[in-house]
């Protein structure tokens, strides 16, 4: 109802009563709901908001998101320290996922309270350190609401933000490139400073000029954006270039730019709008994609105008005739406003090229003959423009003009006319007195700024050639003192008193000719374009040449460039490095905050061993001590084995991160734990596992690691899954002490803590535990969703009873061809639980298989059964409680079958 636009705000009530349902998707359908209705129904949404508190502890990453929306969506001041300590909290969550929502409340808390502005930049400071690209875009938008002038808070997130950029979403990556652009300005010099524009600049001694490294860091990770199929990031990097590159490197952005053109109407608008304003400082930049400018009778009408716009700007002497040639075409068009577009265009090109202002001038005047009185009367308007800068020789244009005063009866061309006739009457001396009679005869019916022109006219005439028309001016004068406009009442009163003496005339009437009579500058024909590239391009305030609510000004360069240091960021290492002798398996990933201490235990045992090596190169030292610092070693792996057993249960291995409206995907901490080889020995794999390979024996040289999921439970904690890693050493040479450090794998996965293993050569078992010192290898461990669960017991019934629970959404059906080989019974038994780790369940029908699991972290359960028919035909439906797992588990099973 609410995506049709129908109101569904009465079933508030009967909705927030779901927010306790324990169903996942049924609780993220009613934050959707409250998201849109929370504001409208605040007193029914506070009575609620308990659940949202609730909601903001969920193990679930999206009921948390969506509970801290749903908290920040009500607008009552009442509930401000709620939502403050809601965003604080959300800031420091696990999930990025969350972490953005967070972000995403900071400005709606803004708005309802600005007092807290404090605390939320603290908040702001905080998820600008967030090194996800989740969040950026999201941090960057509040920290742009809540507080653009603290740019000291970008300094160390600066190289940052210019690195994560690439990966960020698109509407992220828009926010960050315009404030970047902002923030540029103000700390680095103008990359142009030593292009003299003036021979007062050439005078000027500079230094030569020097692009700070983290400028051209900004320009050269913003430049592969411009291939981005979103038009906004590409007009984003577009005006980033333009306003911070170096002349030589602005071109770049014009080939993407004409790109945009092909798009949308609604886009080629807003390209064409900035492109107008580039092309009249850098024309050189647009020179080479003249033909892309050129107007389809398809485009809109506005679209046409903004085209003429560009092809003017980029009009020069060795282009012009094509473009006077296109001007021609569009001349015949039926569109009225844009052929008066044209004819203006026209003038502005006579204006600008004086080669071709002859051509020009005689092309308007042939338009005067044209059948269309408004193509005639703005030929007029632009022709009496051109005029003003040779009228001596263009005599016979104006009495041509000064005939057309019986057809045209448009009010601007009219008055034209009249005003070229009047200026110039010196060069008409012929026609001007009869043009006058004629409109004294019409005066009364004419447009008030046709009167205006007829005084102007009349005046003009008295004082160059009063014998024959004092007596009209007279006339006109008369008539306009009882019109109904009070402004021509008083131009008449103002020039009678000003050209016809009197007794009571002032002192002015003396300088009456130098008043009406002056020589007045020609106009000067810009582009309404001219300046507005004060406001940055892209920008609202720039597509309406009028400064729009929350536009920051783009500052001016500095003069001297502050001190790059304040970007310098001091990196901390996390894990630190042990040089090792043999191989070190080391994918860097920070230890979680609950194993700090075994984390500097083992930091400071790396260090130990950093000693170690150094005391290799003075081979002199006493054999007493190479023996203690054996017994040391040996003291702190019997600590590790203590450590091991007194872990805490570990949180939730699985989360499910999935929106509502984009395909779900899966993160998996998967939790390698250190094993004595005592333990190891109890959890020996069965020979039909699969068995993967974890770095072959020639990358490893000579060494090779396969590892297998042993499907056998954990003694130490329940909620972890064992495996097992094989090393071989094909090597003739024997390799000492195999240490693995804390890693972060593929899909998430971690291992905390790992055991120190002796490999010793071919044909040999594990012995002892010590360390190496030489190379280290990159690996990763992707596990298959089926070994996440473990088998569960369960009846026929039971499985009827959960089955029926866990339908809707919740249940997936495929149907699929079995092969000959898997049509039996038994070889779709094997089939499924090679591919997940679930038991069977017993049936009474032999064309049916059930088999049963649970997750191992969450404890969700997972149902599949497996239906044959004849001829092959079968069908599987798996029901489990997380739909991502569910349908990457259909996937895995019917790979397994079908194979």
């Amino acid at each position: 109802m609410i995506a049709r636009g129908k109101n569904a705000s009465d079933l508030f009530p009967a909705v927030v009563k779901n927010v306790a349902c324990k169903n996942i998707e049924v609780k993220k359908l009613v934050y959707v709901y409250l998201v849109r209705y929370a504001e409208e129904q605040q007193d029914l949404a506070l009575l609620s908001i308990s659940t949202f508190q609730r909601g903001l502890k969920d193990p679930n990453q999206l009921i948390r998101a969506s509970a801290l929306r749903v908290l920040s969506s009500i607008r009552v001041t009442i509930i401000v320290p709620i939502m403050m300590l809601a965003i604080k909290e959300a800031a420091s969550d696990m999930s990025p996922y969350v972490r953005k929502t967070a972000a995403h409340a900071i400005p709606k808390l803004y708005s309802l309270d600005p007092e807290q502005k404090d605390c939320l930049i603290e908040v702001i400071e905080k998820l600008l350190a967030d090194k996800t690209t989740l969040v950026a875009g999201s941090v960057v938008m509040a920290f742009e609401e809540v507080c653009p002038e603290r740019i000291d808070l970008i300094h160390k997130n600066y190289r940052k933000l210019c690195n994560l950029l690439i990966d960020v979403e698109e509407w992220g990556q828009v926010v960050i490139i315009n404030m970047l652009t902002r923030y540029a300005r103000t700390q680095f010099l103008n990359p142009n400073m030593n292009v003299s524009t003036t021979e007062a600049t050439a005078v000027v001694k500079r230094k030569p000029y020097v692009m700070d490294p983290d400028h051209r860091l900004l320009l050269r990770n913003t430049k592969p954006l411009l291939q981005s199929r979103n038009a906004a990031v590409v007009m984003a990097v577009a005006q980033l270039y333009f306003h911070l590159a170096p002349k030589a490197e602005v071109g770049v952005i014009a080939k993407a730019l004409v790109r945009l053109m092909r798009s949308h109407s609604e886009v080629q608008y807003v390209v064409l709008q900035n492109v107008a304003t580039m092309s009249i400082k850098r024309r050189g930049m647009f020179e080479p994609y003249l033909k892309s400018f050129y107007i389809r009778s398809t485009d809109p009408t506005q679209i046409k105008v903004l085209k003429l716009e560009v092809l003017t700007n980029l009009a020069n002497e060795t282009n012009i005739s094509t473009i006077l040639r296109e001007f021609q075409t569009y001349i015949k068009s039926n569109d009225k406003d844009f052929v008066a577009a044209t004819i203006q265009a026209i003038g502005r090109c006579a204006t600008n090229i004086g080669e071709v202002r002859d051509t020009c001038l005689n092309g308007l005047v042939q338009l005067l003959s044209n059948r269309d009185e408004l193509v005639v009367a703005e030929s007029v308007v632009v022709i009496k423009k051109l005029l003003q800068m040779q009228p001596e020789q263009h005599s016979d244009i104006i009495k041509h003009m000064a005939k057309l005063t019986d057809n045209i009866q448009v009010p601007m061309a009219r008055a034209s006319i009249l005003w070229l006739i009047g200026e110039y009457c010196e060069h008409v001396p012929k026609i001007a007195p009869d043009v006058l009679r004629k409109m004294a005869k019409t005066f009364t019916n004419e447009e008030d700024i046709v009167k205006l022109q007829i005084i102007n006219l009349a005046a003009k005439l008295y004082l160059t050639n009063s014998k024959q028309t004092k007596l009209l001016t007279q006339y006109v004068l008369n008539l306009a003192k009882y019109d109904q406009n009070y402004d021509i009442r008083d131009r008449a009163r103002f020039i009678r008193q000003l050209i016809v003496p009197t007794d009571k005339s002032g002192a002015l009437s003396k300088y009456a000719k130098k008043l009406f009579l002056a020589l007045k500058p020609a106009p000067v024909l810009e582009s309404p374009f001219k300046d507005r590239d004060h406001f940055q391009l892209g920008s609202l305030s720039h597509l309406l040449n009028a400064k729009a609510g929350g536009y920051q000004v783009l500052p001016d360069w500095p003069e001297a460039a502050p001190d790059p240091s304040v970007r310098n960021v001091e990196v901390k290492e996390s894990v630190r490095a042990v040089e090792t002798d043999g191989m070190n398996m080391n994918l860097s990933s920070p230890p979680p905050a609950s194993d700090t201490a075994s984390g500097s235990e083992s930091g400071s045992g790396s260090e130990e061993s950093g000693s170690g090596s150094e005391s290799e190169e003075s081979n002199e030292e006493s054999e007493s001590a190479s023996e203690e610092d054996e017994e040391e070693e040996g003291k702190k792996k019997k600590k590790n084995v203590e450590k091991i057993k007194a872990r805490k249960p570990v949180p939730e291995s699985v989360q499910v991160f999935a929106t509502i409206c984009k395909p779900a995907w899966l993160n998996m901490q998967f939790l390698l734990n250190p094993l004595p080889v005592s333990v190891l020995q109890t959890i020996i794999p069965s020979g039909n596992l699969k068995t993967y390979e974890l770095l072959h024996r020639i990358t490893g040289e000579g060494l090779s690691v396969e590892y297998c999921f042993s499907r056998q439970p954990f003694s130490p904690d329940p909620h972890m899954v064992a495996v097992k890693i094989q090393f071989t050493n094909s090597a003739t040479s024997e390799a000492k002490s195999l240490h693995m450090e804390d890693a972060k794998l593929q899909s998430g996965m971690r291992i905390k803590e790992f055991p120190e293993i002796e490999v010793l050569p071919a044909g040999e078992t594990l012995k002892r535990a010590c360390y190496t010192h030489t190379r280290k290898f990159f690996v990763s461990i992707q596990p298959p969703v089926g070994e996440l669960m473990m088998p569960i017991f369960m009846t026929e019934n039971e499985f009827k009873k959960e089955q029926g629970q866990l339908m809707g959404m919740n249940e997936i059906t495929e149907k699929l061809t079995l092969e000959e080989k898997c049509q039996g019974e038994h070889a779709v038994v094997q089939r499924v639980t090679t591919a997940a780790n679930l038991s069977r369940v017993p049936c009474g029908s032999d064309k049916e298989c059930r088999f049963a699991g649970k997750t191992v972290t969450s404890g969700s359960l997972v149902l599949v059964s497996v239906v044959t028919k004849e001829d092959g035909a079968a069908q599987l439906t798996v029901n489990c409680e997380k739909m991502v797992i569910g349908t990457m588990l259909v996937k895995d099973i019917l790979q397994a079958l079908t194979q």
